[in-house]
């Protein structure tokens, strides 16, 4: 098997992937510049054994929240891009369809949408937030899940290199939880997958996915949602929502995570915050800081097209990619109040500029 990772044709593949949208900066341009020779290389050390990642470069971003980005080298990438072409598939028919984060034809807006359906039909809703989820992974765990799909012992290999390569990388992150039966030495369970990877966010999948078939199988849940680690159950009445909620955490005990306290079930008529939005049975709304924080970044920009630091086609795609977004909300109106400073020349520019803004019939 870790052949078939390494076999010609799927590096070929796993480079393209990987440098899609990123032909421009200079670590791809350096690869391809030598492409044989680095995907020889990459090949060679796979099949020996030998391949070994690099250091992670990282840096904080905080928007939605502070979180630490890490990247790995090019390279890795490629790596990581030609591992998830074999595996992915196999793990991808066992997750349950209510889980909607990083899967191809699922994503934010169709979660939204199950969402607000959900909140049609049932009165009440539980959302639980996994704390410090991708520092709180733990890598025996999720070793252990993969290894119950994955019996050859060249992709194994390959998966706790990877694993190891991000052990440390966000150990200032975690603040240590212990759980019964747990002795100092717990401390020192490797943990930890680090944000921005492929690997990562797919391995969050497959590291939940018995809580999803846990809820679903086990509790019966008729209506849940999860998107990377954000959790709804939706149900008729709140003391079936509270034994759920107690069982789900117990479920999660075992794979060494919690939840942030204080979730209680509530009346979906309240509001959903959730990808963003405020989700309410017939309509939905933008969260307020997301369009504060875009206001502030369009000002900035506009600062910059004033000075000629920015083309105006940089302004535009930033509308148009926050436009995009938003439209699947009531905010038509809202819309037209940020974009009203935009400059007519930049408004041109925008596939869908302020003036055919359309309302999105929710759900």
């Amino acid at each position: 098997m870790l052949q078939t990772v390494a076999a010609w044709d799927n590096l070929l593949l796993a480079f393209r992937n990987a440098a899609r949208g990123k032909r421009g900066g200079a670590e791809v341009a350096a690869f391809e510049h030598r492409l044989e020779d680095q995907l020889i290389a990459l090949r060679t050390e796979l099949l020996e054994r030998t391949y070994c990642p690099g250091a992670y470069r990282s840096f904080f971003i905080h928007e939605p929240k502070r979180r630490l980005i890490s990247a790995a080298p090019f390279r890795d990438r490629v790596v990581h891009h030609a591992l998830c072409n074999l595996i992915e598939p196999l793990f991808e028919r066992s997750f349950v369809a209510d889980s909607y984060a990083n899967r191809e034809g699922r994503g934010t807006h169709r979660a939204l949408d199950a969402a607000q359906r959900y909140a049609r039909r049932f009165p009440y809703v539980l959302q639980l937030d996994i704390r410090q989820f991708f520092p709180s992974i733990d890598h025996a765990i999720l070793r252990g899940i993969l290894a119950r799909k994955l019996q050859d012992e060249g992709v194994l290999w390959l998966i706790d290199q990877i694993l190891a390569s991000g052990a440390d990388v966000l150990c200032d992150e975690y603040r240590m939880v212990y759980f019964p039966g747990d002795d100092l030495l717990a401390a020192l369970r490797p943990r930890g997958l680090p944000i921005g990877k492929l690997t990562s966010q797919f391995w969050a999948n497959c590291c939940l996915n018995p809580l999803d078939h846990f809820i679903k199988r086990e509790l019966h849940c008729p209506a849940y949602v999860r998107y990377v680690d954000d959790l709804l159950l939706f149900a008729d009445d709140k003391p079936m929502l509270h034994k759920w909620r107690r069982a789900v955490e117990a479920r999660l005990a075992t794979l060494r995570l919690t939840v942030h306290p204080g979730a209680h079930p509530r009346p979906v008529s309240e509001g959903i915050p959730f990808l963003g939005f405020v989700l309410h049975p017939n309509h939905r709304r933008l969260k307020r800081r997301k369009g504060v924080h875009f206001r502030r970044r369009l000002h900035g920009l506009l600062v910059a097209y004033d000075a000629g630091l920015v083309p105006p086609e940089t302004v535009a795609a930033s509308i148009e990619g926050w436009s995009n977004h938003v439209r699947y909300g009531n905010t038509v109106g809202l819309q037209r109040a940020v974009l009203d400073v935009v400059p007519p020349e930049i408004i041109a520019l925008v596939h869908c500029p302020k003036a055919t803004a359309r309302r999105h019939r929710c759900g």
